[in-house]
């Protein structure tokens, strides 16, 4: 029986597989066991697949169908018409938990114009990361170069794999949970051990990875079969105040907290959710991620949804008007407000 599209629908882990290490967190937040070495990110309400495959990534729902064959189906009433014309049937979102159980390599995303160009795709990979958990001695994330770096060096850099300097050369930022860190496309970073994130991207899987090695398997997965002559060109090679794309909202109280940087706006957004004792939402397409506590869901169209610690939950526009009440704490994600 197919899933009437007014619902908010619950979804379970979706964890393709991946090259590194992480998983336990996504495990703690949603009260599972972990018995994955390699499960560190879980595609919420998923579109996208990852790259070159056809299926892997793609969330599905409950009545068997994959979320992107749903939405093609009827895109007005999972996303509304404003939406549909401004990205046609595409949610224009990826929103992923990301559990960093070692030190990501030092990788960048596409521009939509170079996307295009080089991947013949309307959407490149701007993202944002909100922390919402932390480990270890010395969690931290490296988001742009220090200093401006000429294009040469970086080439060198890539092809002697000099994955010192390559770190080196980043800002180092400790970070805490209520950190939040856009990356636009462009920018180099990484993401180190023992940092958890919600993170909010456009909806494709193009990573070029310029410190491949004792990461990847190959050099072609680091530039994605067009060479790093080519990829190299998307670099931002100036130098970043790292500063200037992060909000620090740990002290924030307010029962609604934008999370993100004013620019980040462009390609989606995010609000931390504190009900005292109810919040009212207006219709959109969303994705909800609970990070604490238990409450509820209330939709105009779309009945009631009891929600908890862990719960994942797609929002179609066509739930209508909405409420969220209750002790807890939820981030709720938006693709971009059409127009924007």
């Amino acid at each position: 029986m197919t899933v009437p599209t007014k619902n908010p629908i619950k979804l379970p882990a979706n964890q393709p597989p991946q090259f590194y290490r992480g998983g336990a967190a996504i495990a703690a937040l949603r009260g599972a066991e972990s018995g994955k070495e390699f499960g560190p990110e879980d595609w919420v309400a998923s579109t996208t697949t990852l790259f070159g495959q056809d299926e892997t990534g793609l969330t599905k729902l409950p009545d068997g169908r994959w979320l992107r064959d749903a939405v093609r189906a009827d895109p007005e009433s999972w996303l509304g018409a404003k939406h549909v014309a401004a990205f046609s049937d595409s949610t224009a979102l990826l929103v992923k938990l990301l559990d960093a159980g070692q030190r990501l390599p030092v990788h960048f995303h596409p521009s939509n114009s170079f996307a295009r160009q080089h991947f013949d795709s309307h959407f490149g990979k701007t993202e944002a990361w909100i922390v919402v958990g932390t480990s270890g001695d010395d969690p931290r994330v490296y988001p742009g170069f220090k200093e401006t770096v000429d294009r040469k060096t970086v080439d060198n850099w890539v092809r002697e794999q000099d994955t010192e300097a390559m770190l080196g050369a980043l800002n180092s930022v400790p970070v805490q949970p209520g950190d939040n860190v856009y990356i636009p496309a462009g920018l180099p970073h990484a993401i180190g051990e023992g940092v958890f994130v919600v993170e909010l991207q456009q909806p494709t899987d193009f990573s070029l990875t310029i410190e491949w090695r004792d990461f990847l398997d190959s050099p072609e997965k680091g530039h994605l079969g067009i060479g790093f002559d080519a990829a190299l060109q998307a670099l931002d090679t100036s130098a970043r105040d790292p500063e200037s794309i992060i909000r620090r909202t740990a002290g924030v109280t307010e029962s609604t907290v934008d999370l993100l940087v004013p620019g980040a706006a462009e390609f989606f957004r995010a609000d931390r959710l504190s009900p005292k004792p109810s919040l009212d939402l207006d219709p959109s397409f969303a994705v909800l991620v609970v990070l604490d506590g238990h409450g509820a869901l209330k939709t105009e169209h779309g009945g009631e949804l009891a929600l908890a610690k862990g719960d994942t939950v797609v929002v179609p526009h066509s739930a209508g008007q909405a409420e969220v009440s209750g002790e807890l704490t939820l981030i709720r994600c938006r693709p971009p407000a059409p127009g924007a």
